[in-house]
């Protein structure tokens, strides 16, 4: 049995989001669909110095509403200017001062957005000691006309797949029936009852060992 999990790539997530990569054998970056303005794809929220949370957002170069993420590129000047920004937040200044490998990382801005954060999630999974993200799913060639739960079982079946799971917020889009119908039995992630941070802030603050614990602990899969 093979099982594979489809996520958008985020930007530093959360721990519970790396939970998928504690339970699947194999974790697709799901970048073919269109990118999520309001989401967390290029955004994660950090403590200010008073302990209030404030958004750090990618430098992107503008692009049309419909862009999918896989075509999102970084703005020009885009390292200088996420290092300015980082600057606001303390415990990025500190990493950035120490020389932290993730905040290191995260400068590391290139062209390619998708790329950039496939990086960082792999440079996260490294230091959780999990195995990191595979695949892109626009390099799989799925057909355009497919949506929402036909395109996710089209990714499953190219990859060889035959158990799909997802976090808890996902069992209002997906149909068992649908899915037992296609040879893949369908799982969902208990919901996630640990702290909601950014999973850079915990790195920074906390040993990963106790930050992996935890998220291991909770990658319970139910039907």
């Amino acid at each position: 049995m093979k099982t594979v999990a489809i996520i958008q790539p985020y930007f530093f997530p959360y721990p519970g989001y790396f939970r998928l990569f504690a339970a699947a054998d194999e974790v697709v970056m799901f970048d073919c669909v269109q990118f999520p303005r309001r989401g967390w794809v290029h955004r994660n929220r950090f403590a200010r110095a008073d302990g209030t949370l404030d958004w750090l957002t990618l430098p992107l170069a503008k692009a049309p509403r419909d862009i999918t993420i896989d075509r999102l590129e970084f703005a020009d000047n885009a390292g200088p200017t996420l290092e300015a920004s980082i600057r606001r937040f303390p415990v990025l200044d500190a990493g950035l001062r120490s020389g932290n490998d993730l905040v290191q990382t995260m400068l590391a801005c290139g062209r390619d957005v998708t790329r950039y954060l496939i990086d960082t999630l792999a440079a996260t999974t490294r230091a959780l000691g999990l195995r990191g993200p595979g695949i892109r799913s626009s390099s799989l060639n799925i057909a355009n006309d497919l949506h929402g739960q036909d395109r996710v079982i089209a990714i499953v079946h190219a990859l060889g797949g035959t158990h799909y799971i997802n976090p808890s917020g996902g069992r209002a889009l997906y149909d068992q029936e649908t899915f037992r119908n296609a040879d893949i039995s369908l799982g969902f992630l208990t919901p996630w009852s640990g702290p909601v941070e950014s999973t850079l802030s915990r790195l920074l603050t906390e040993p990963a060992p106790r930050v992996a614990d935890e998220l291991r602990l909770q990658s319970i899969v139910e039907a």
